[in-house]
């Protein structure tokens, strides 16, 4: 099937070794368009041997690339910055139609995501190392910096242009070449991204770009592969517990921003309005399908019922539909297994006796929609406080002290985001010290920032992508010893 003529310049092939080209045996899969589930294009379906060619593109481009001057890599991504911005119009309308999202979401990812090619464009001159002394001063002790080398980076639907540059700027930047794998459900704006890293100027092979439907195969014929020395993944915990074992005999090193479950903790001294405005951005930012989205909201006793019904008031009077559409707020979720996953969440939470107070439903109509929903009085151990919703429901279960609070927080096996308001300063640093999470947003429901370090603890993965720490994650270290008195040969 042809798909639609879509923004862009309608790249839906293999980019490597710095050219487009059809996957092995003419391979293809649909990409859909979850607002009615039509097609929206056929890209191609690398194979397992398509993936090694891009391994060896990268391989082949390492040299060069890592020892190219810092400033020519900084310019490149510079260049990339301003082309991208030229375009956003143009590539918010692709992300839209291909992931749901509505049209000003869509540029705010642009321009979020964008951020990153700008910020590691400036990185890329401060790569440094250090010179000192021995504590015993018989010897000086140097410090050098290196790319770490041929890289994989795999990406996520939800946020197709910013995950991608979170992963490729740095990588850019420290001097590393790449193959990356975007996700089959969202690969137009990724195949759009790397034709403008193109057009801004980078070397052949040192991206590459294999969207598949077969990824599985992919990661397991690249990852035994000892000149592959990095790994990014963004997705599923369980997923990347698997990469991390495929990791295990090249050892490689890893970085894994996998599963979230936000707490946003409402404590009694809070104001309550502005508590509202912020578990609108922390819930409602991508339709709820983020992994720093609120997801347990846990509330004073004392607040429980006023926040409640404002963030219902807030959640009822959004507006469903296409994304493309004027006046639109909330876009369809990604597909219809998400919004069976969601409604069954909400079903079993009001089984367990929860109240439904606004939403619970999904419209009559085609696509994969779902009502903005809230829901009071959740139990604790309701299956809906255990799991990622991804989906746009607010589930409020109910506290006394801060204690208990803190407690339930840190009741479950993730630590990528939480949420806190609060006027108490003493009762923010406990808090801060006693979250068990990568990021604490403290009265506010947005945390994201290219000039911070983005990533998590226990099951949300290691690793930072984003600020001063995120081009770290791409180089190596070399440590030179050399004598107090160095001697002219000769």
């Amino acid at each position: 099937m042809p798909g639609r003529t879509l923004p862009g310049p309608g790249r839906r092939g293999l980019f490597i070794g710095g050219g487009w080209r059809a996957a092995e045996q003419g391979a293809t899969f649909t990409v859909l368009d979850p607002a009615d589930g039509s097609v929206l294009a056929s890209v191609a379906d690398g194979s397992v041997k398509d993936a090694i060619e891009a391994l060896d593109a990268a391989a082949a481009a390492q040299k060069d690339w890592g020892a190219s001057a810092p400033r020519d890599r900084g310019e490149i991504l510079r260049k990339a910055f301003d082309l991208i911005r030229g375009r956003t119009d143009e590539l918010a309308e692709l992300m839209s139609l291909e992931m749901g999202k509505t049209i000003t979401e869509a540029r705010g990812e642009i321009a979020y995501g964008n951020e990153f090619l700008r910020w590691f464009s400036e990185e890329a001159v401060r790569i440094h190392g250090r010179w000192m002394h021995a504590p015993d001063g018989a010897s000086r002790l140097l410090t050098i910096r290196k790319p770490i080398g041929p890289c994989l980076l795999i990406t996520p639907w939800n946020f197709p242009l910013a995950m991608g540059t979170r992963k490729i700027a740095p990588a850019i930047a420290a001097g590393c070449a790449m193959v990356v794998k975007p996700s089959e459900l969202t690969p137009l704006t990724m195949l759009a991204l790397a034709d403008i890293l193109n057009e801004a100027g980078l070397p052949p092979g040192v991206l590459n770009v294999v969207p598949t439907a077969r990824a599985a195969a992919m990661s397991e014929a690249l990852m035994p592969d000892p000149r592959l020395r990095k790994v990014s993944f963004t997705g599923s915990t369980a997923v990347g517990r698997q990469l991390v074992r495929q990791s295990a005999d090249q050892l490689q090193r890893l970085s894994m921003e996998l599963g979230g479950n936000a707490p946003f903790l409402v404590f009694e001294d809070a104001d309550v309005d502005a508590a509202v405005d912020g578990a609108m951005l922390a819930k409602m930012r991508n339709m709820g399908e983020a992994c720093t989205a609120a997801n347990r909201f846990l509330v004073h006793s004392d607040v429980a019922q006023e926040f409640a019904e404002k963030l219902a008031n807030r959640m009822g009077r959004l507006v469903v539909g296409r994304g493309q559409d004027p006046g639109v707020d909330v876009g369809p979720l990604i597909d219809e297994r998400a919004v069976d996953a969601v409604h069954r969440l909400v079903t079993e939470a009001v089984r367990d006796g929860a109240q439904l107070v606004v939403g619970g439903t999904a419209p009559d109509r085609p696509g994969y929609f779902y009502h903005p929903t809230v829901l009071l009085d959740v139990h604790h151990d309701s299956e809906i406080n255990g799991q990622e919703i991804f989906g746009p429901v607010a589930p409020i279960s109910i506290f006394t002290t801060e204690e208990e609070a803190v407690r339930r927080a840190n009741t479950t096996e993730y630590g990528l985001a939480a949420y806190v308001f609060t006027r108490d300063l003493a009762r923010t640093v406990r808090l801060a010290e006693s979250l068990e999470y990568g990021m604490v947003g403290v009265n506010t429901g947005l945390i994201s920032n290219p000039a911070a370090p983005f990533g998590g603890m226990k099951a949300s993965g290691f690793g930072r992508e984003g600020g001063f720490e995120g081009i770290e994650e791409y180089l190596e270290t070399t440590y030179v010893a050399l004598p107090a008195t160095l001697r002219q040969a000769g």
